[in-house]
């Protein structure tokens, strides 16, 4: 077997230890700062690297690290597992997603016990579910966006064979898998990359330090990495698109960035394996060259989350105002009917929350709707609030249902939270398992921190060392059964149904969706092709002016059409969507 590692930081020599016994390696001729050896290993042998004699350290493309970031890799060969499910893939369009962190979607925490409720995502009519990042990060649960090891599987998840039996279950269920992955930055803890070679520069600098390396010297090997390891995600585990997280922290000055690179080399192994594969970018950039085709000048990206659409529906929900809600909430139907007509709120308008001016216009003549999700929960909306608290902490069974009409009928890619489709009250809290007590302790207080300075009294605020919190964290399906949580389970498969079965809620035509609405009355309409919905947000009745007929094609309580005078009369917190006649 062939081993080979990137370690220009080595001054004299590279040894690979292979079960504990060492190995030189070799210079690779033409390649500079390769070291190679042969070495015979099977599916399980551990091994490391270890330059000029000092400590071993993992492969920084370890496909394994059963014991951890810290640990030595251990050799994976994925010719080994036999795919029962014969798979042609799953696109974008007409899409509906599920976010699924694998440590709190079960009480066991694990990708067989997911697995063993894709039934449960598949029945609620979903097309792909999301999975939170899965690379090793310190300890048994956390996010994993810390994670190391950018080519692994956290081991307490259960590894790479449970990824593959996790994607083979869902693909049984017709259902498509998307990945999270983090490129802009790697964990403080296990991460040995800057042993072996420039992963990372101080020419720019990010939230978390240091850039990951994609324009200074050394620059092409880091991108062949990055590049190498988001096309294993799909090739080798059969995963149908990444969602790379915040894309707008990747310092690239270079001309051709590393998100077009990435988007060619996505392409390019599509046409190859004869079935679509896809990109989500998170970005707080307000750019539609995001996901503009590369012809066009843009980055060719497929898609890209809306989170100016989360903000105006947020603020319209809740009537929060604080941080970057503000200007959102000064108006927030208005807001709304501006991200659902145009996409971005923020599209060269002031942002008072930055203190200038954001954004870039969307053209929704040439703007696909589906390139962009669109959410009411997300892990950063909730997990990011103080004490993980979901909108259903606050808000009326009618007013979740309302929440779930404008993200299943509206013109983007819907996208649901874990639980979100019951109502579920469980929060999802910030947890972390740090084995390191110093960065324990360091997460601990600055979490407190941030939060008192925001008014919160410190003894609210979760640990997220507490292992209590991951636990409170996890969902819990009795709920289920249970009103109002059965009730809003059942809308949420019927909204998505219409969508599947509707030409209407799929068509891709920004341009073509009209929006009413009535600030003060707390009521907003919208018409997309043959079809008309209606929310009312307000504690009393709503009288809409709707246009005459139709027939009610879903509704959230007892809703009749428009009357001979067009007005549609709409009990407090419900909603309905019409189908003409």
């Amino acid at each position: 077997m062939l081993f080979e590692v990137w370690a220009p930081q080595a001054t004299d020599r590279v040894g690979l230890w292979l079960e504990g016994v060492e190995h030189a390696m070799e210079r690779a001729e033409g390649r500079t700062g390769w070291w190679t050896a042969e070495a015979a290993a099977g599916d399980g042998a551990r091994y490391g690297f270890a330059l000029d004699g000092g400590p071993v350290r993992p492969d920084p493309r370890s496909r394994r690290q059963p014991d951890g970031p810290e640990g030595h890799s251990a050799v994976v060969d994925h010719g080994a597992y036999s795919w029962r499910t014969p798979w042609a893939g799953r696109g974008l369009s007409g899409a509906v997603l599920y976010e699924l962190h694998v440590g709190t979607y079960t009480g066991e925490g694990t990708l067989h016990a997911a697995a063993g409720r894709i039934a449960e995502v598949a029945d609620l009519g979903v097309t792909h579910i999301e999975l939170m990042p899965l690379c090793p990060f310190p300890g048994v649960h956390g996010w994993g966006y810390d994670g190391v090891s950018p080519w692994a599987v956290h081991q307490p998840y259960g590894g790479p064979e449970a990824l593959k039996r996790f994607v083979d279950t869902a693909h049984e269920h017709g259902l498509g898998v998307v990945l999270d992955v983090v490129h802009n930055h790697l964990g403080p803890s296990g991460n040995h990359l800057p042993a072996f070679g420039p992963y990372f520069t101080e020419t720019h600098h990010t939230p978390w330090g240091a850039a990951i390396n994609l324009d200074a010297p050394g620059s092409d090997e880091v991108r062949a990495y990055l590049l190498g390891s988001a096309l294993a995600w799909l090739r080798d585990y059969r995963i149908d698109g990444l969602r790379l997280d915040a894309v707008h922290a990747l310092a690239d000055t270079r001309a051709l960035t590393f998100l077009e690179e990435l988007a060619t080399a996505v392409d390019d192994l599509a046409d190859d394996l004869g079935r679509p594969l896809f990109l989500i970018a998170e970005s707080d950039q307000c750019d539609p060259r995001t996901t503009r085709p590369r012809v066009a000048g843009g980055l060719g990206l497929h898609a890209q989350w809306n989170d100016d659409f989360h903000h105006a529906l947020h603020t319209a929900l809740t009537g929060e105002s604080q941080g970057y809600y503000a200007d959102f909430a000064r108006a927030p139907l208005a807001a709304l009917a501006k991200t659902l007509t145009h996409g971005f709120f923020h599209d060269g308008t002031y942002s008072t929350f930055r203190g200038r001016t954001h954004g870039r216009p969307v053209d929704p003549v040439s703007t696909p709707a589906h390139r962009f999700l669109g959410y009411a929960q997300t892990h950063d909306q909730i997990g990011n609030r103080a004490v993980g608290d979901r909108l259903s902490a606050t808000l009326s069974p009618g007013l979740l249902a309302c929440a779930a009409a404008l993200v299943l009928t509206g013109p983007y890619t819907p996208m649901l939270f874990m639980g979100e489709e019951w109502g579920a009250l469980t929060p999802w809290q910030y947890f972390t398992d740090h084995t390191d007590p110093e960065l324990a302790e360091a997460v601990r207080t600055g979490r407190r921190r941030e939060f008192v300075a925001h008014g919160w009294a410190e003894r609210e605020i979760p640990d997220p060392q507490d292992p209590a919190t991951r636990d409170r964290s996890c969902l819990d399906r009795s709920e289920r059964e249970r009103e109002p949580h059965a009730g809003l389970l059942a809308w949420h498969r019927e909204l998505i149904a219409l969508r599947r079965s509707l030409p209407d809620l799929t068509d891709p035509d920004l341009a073509a969706l009209k929006v009413a609405y009535d600030e003060q009355a707390r009521w907003l309409a919208y018409r997309r092709g043959e079809l008309r919905v209606a929310v009312n947000l307000a504690e009393e009745p709503a009288r809409i002016p709707l246009g005459r007929g139709g027939r009610v094609a879903a509704a959230w309580g007892e809703v009749r059409p428009p009357g001979e005078d067009g007005v549609l009369e709409l009990p407090a917190e419900s909603c309905v969507v019409l189908a003409d006649d």
